[in-house]
């Protein structure tokens, strides 16, 4: 009984492990391909153009025609397409003889009733625009929201700004408000708390109560890795909580976000770290600095050349490669800069690759071009 239990439980790891894997774009040659996180082709550079994995599938070009292909490099939609965008929520839109429709993995297309301008689904819905007012569209091809806002922003862990006039609030995907339209500005959703302006007062919305900060005069969105977010007053940047109370004063010309406790911040023109308590960490002597990742690296800046230190400041990977965020996403902020699950994007000379947490080039290779790992399961 126990080696069946054993068998099913390799069984079962065996299929997340196929199911999960993640691929990154590459250019080679001025073809494009694909690699896998050991650095080895999962399919090799033999497109003039192509997108990164959108979940299962990619959209290519093939002479003069899109199609979409899946994680093994099989077409699923043939390449006979204008264009073609990102699968998502089972649909992918595409144009063909000057037409838009949204279409599934088969072919089949989906009827709406779309008649100005077509938007692609994420998470299940789609923007509809209708007479200059937004409202959305679910994956059924029916209306999910009549066009009810003069502006409605990509969906961010499930809700989206909605403006009309000059007043935004939140909705979630089925319609629903979720935060009032009585703020001049507001933020992307995070569960922590939402930045938000109402009048001249700036603060942070939880639980539909808006927490003033004294002073404020910005405030900048929380991320997941802290309780704390950023916020300026008198041109000064400092850390608040979500209850709008200062933890750190804003002494600070700039900073960034906390991870893995700490913060890159500078006052002048270098830049250190500091910890939740505001103690200073690592010395100000970077050039620039970017947050730490979940392994405890974190990119710094000396003269024109990035390299990588650990959370004592020591120097890991020497500063010889340039890095940037990579490609960006309409629905994401996709700004990783340095480590994400064990690889970081760099570039060295003028071709690109990826290190490993030891400062070795994955697969000992270096590219035209690279772009971020996705995860390619659904």
């Amino acid at each position: 009984m126990k080696t069946k239990h054993l068998l099913l439980l390799v069984l079962l790891q065996s299929i997340f492990s196929i199911n999960a894997q993640e691929l990154a774009l590459v250019r080679d040659n001025d073809l494009y391909g694909y690699i896998n996180n050991s650095g080895e082709y999962a399919i090799k550079p033999q497109f003039q153009k192509a997108s990164s994995f959108s979940g299962e599938y990619a959209s290519v070009l093939q002479g003069e025609k899109w199609g979409l292909i899946d994680t093994s490099g099989e077409w699923v939609l043939q390449p006979e397409y204008d264009k073609i965008k990102s699968f998502n929520s089972g649909y992918v839109l595409v144009l063909k003889n000057d037409q838009w429709n949204y279409i599934d993995a088969s072919g089949e297309i989906l009827k709406t009733p779309v008649n100005e301008k077509y938007y692609d689904f994420n998470n299940g819905v789609a923007f509809y625009r209708s007479n200059k007012k937004y409202g959305l569209l679910g994956t059924d091809g029916k209306l999910v929201l009549e066009p009810t806002y003069d502006v409605i922003k990509p969906f961010n862990n499930g809700y989206a700004r909605v403006r009309n006039g000059d007043n935004w609030g939140m909705i979630n995907k089925k319609g629903d408000v979720f935060i009032p339209l009585e703020y001049a500005e507001l933020g992307n959703y995070n569960s922590k708390g939402i930045g938000a302006r109402k009048g001249d007062s700036f603060g942070v919305v939880l639980n539909n109560k808006f927490n003033i900060i004294s002073g404020a005069d910005k405030i900048w969105d929380f991320t997941d890795d802290s309780d704390l977010t950023y916020a300026r007053s008198k041109k000064k940047v400092g850390f608040v909580n979500n209850k709008g109370e200062w933890v750190i004063q804003p002494i600070y010309k700039k900073v960034r976000a906390f991870n893995n406790g700490l913060a890159p911040v500078t006052d002048n023109k270098l830049w250190g770290y500091i910890n939740e308590k505001g103690e200073k960490v690592i010395d100000y002597i970077y050039r620039d600095a970017e947050t730490f990742s979940t392994s405890g690296l974190a990119p710094v800046k000396e003269k024109k050349l990035w390299g990588f230190i650990n959370k004592t400041g020591k120097t890991v990977i020497p500063s010889e490669y340039i890095i940037t965020a990579g490609g960006l996403s309409l629905f994401s902020k996709n700004s990783i800069k340095g480590f994400h699950n064990g690889l970081a994007r760099v570039k060295k000379g003028k071709e690109w690759g990826f290190l490993d947490e030891e400062g070795n080039p994955l697969g000992g290779k270096w590219f035209q071009n690279v772009e971020l790992f996705v995860n390619t399961s659904q």
